[in-house]
């Protein structure tokens, strides 16, 4: 009897070591990530963070100032601009054109955009402008490869997209891409327009932790598609949630745009090249999938990675950009890493 009461002490004894040991062990992120951001080291972090698991909160704060003249606090409802974070928006908004049939990815540019004087319009597809493909570096100059051999990246072929959003829907592309924000009721998301009052943070240049006011972040409005929603952390978590779990376009089409047949490298991904989608960076080859873009330049930094596996969906944004293009994603990479070599991504 005394052995077997014995016996029960020992294994209650165990379970509830083994329950102190998984609630230590079920957050193993926060303390990382709070004690990075405290870094200053070559750069400093300015803006937000949010990491949410399966729609749940797992990590949400705001470091630094919306306004370093004034000295106001960030704080986690702040709008920034998105910048190359824009380009998903525009992916998606032609990809619900080609499910209503109005455009055809493999038809070539000039089927859309008949007013085009360069004779490139004639062979590169919608497909190729998406996925950057298309060897375009400026739209008066000539292509820098054979259309669909290689990737060069760059805002000309969104720009390019988002004048095809208008010609087949007849009406201005941020008229279309503030109708789909409100859809989803993204209530704090909505496209930059030049010299409007705009409720969003001001961006900054940091060198060398100074930092300098970037008056116009954008300077046309032609750049919208390519680089001018604006948005903050809860409406992307929103965005990524409906995006990757279907509720935005069809199956078909969603795998039409996380698949890839061109590949390119970027350092907030690692040194290897990755696969580019429309709109999206896809990183299939790593010990864990995840599917993610960057945006940065003109006094912002937007970064948003979705781990399909587990559910979890990690979204940075900064009100400043650093003049090192090296420094750019410092903090947003180990953030990342942190994330990756969590419990989170344990199912």
């Amino acid at each position: 009897m005394k052995q077997a009461f014995k016996g029960l002490i020992l294994l209650f004894s165990i379970l509830l070591m083994s329950c102190k040991g998984y609630g230590q062990d079920k957050d193993d992120y926060s303390k990382k990530i709070d004690s990075l951001i405290q870094t200053t080291n070559p750069r400093s972090f300015n803006g937000v963070i949010l990491i949410t698991q399966k729609g749940k909160t797992k990590y949400t704060k705001a470091f630094g100032f919306s306004n370093f003249e004034k000295k106001i606090p960030l704080t986690t409802n702040d709008n920034f601009i998105i910048m190359s974070n824009s380009k998903q928006v525009t992916a998606v908004l032609i990809l619900k054109e080609v499910e209503k049939g109005k455009i055809d990815l493999r038809s070539p540019i000039r089927k859309y955009l008949p007013d085009l004087k360069q004779t490139w319009a004639d062979t590169v597809t919608v497909h190729q402008l998406l996925n950057f493909s298309a060897g375009i570096t400026d739209i008066d100059k000539p292509l820098i490869f054979k259309p669909g051999t290689d990737f060069k990246y760059g805002n000309t072929a969104y720009i390019m997209l988002g004048k095809i959003v208008e010609k087949v829907t007849g009406r201005k592309y941020i008229d279309v891409a503030n109708d789909l924000f409100k859809e989803f009721k993204m209530k704090n998301t909505f496209c930059f327009e030049l010299d409007k009052p705009q409720n969003r943070v001001q961006g900054y240049r940091n060198t060398n932790n100074n930092f300098k006011l970037v008056d116009k972040p954008i300077d046309t409005n032609d750049m919208v598609s390519a680089a001018g929603v604006v948005s903050n952390i809860k409406d992307l978590n929103i965005w990524d949630a409906k995006l990757h779990n279907g509720k935005i376009l069809n199956p078909a089409t969603y795998k039409r745009m996380i698949s890839y047949d061109i590949t390119a490298q970027h350092s907030a991904f690692g040194k290897e090249k990755i696969g580019y989608g429309y709109g999206v960076r896809i990183s299939d080859k790593t010990p864990i999938k995840y599917i993610g873009h960057t945006g940065g330049g003109s006094g912002f930094v937007s970064f948003k990675v979705y781990f399909p596996t587990t559910d979890v969906d990690v979204v940075v944004l900064e009100n400043q950009s650093n003049e090192n293009f090296d420094l750019f994603y410092e903090f947003e990479i180990k953030i990342r890493e942190i994330i990756m070599n969590s419990s989170l991504m344990k199912k």
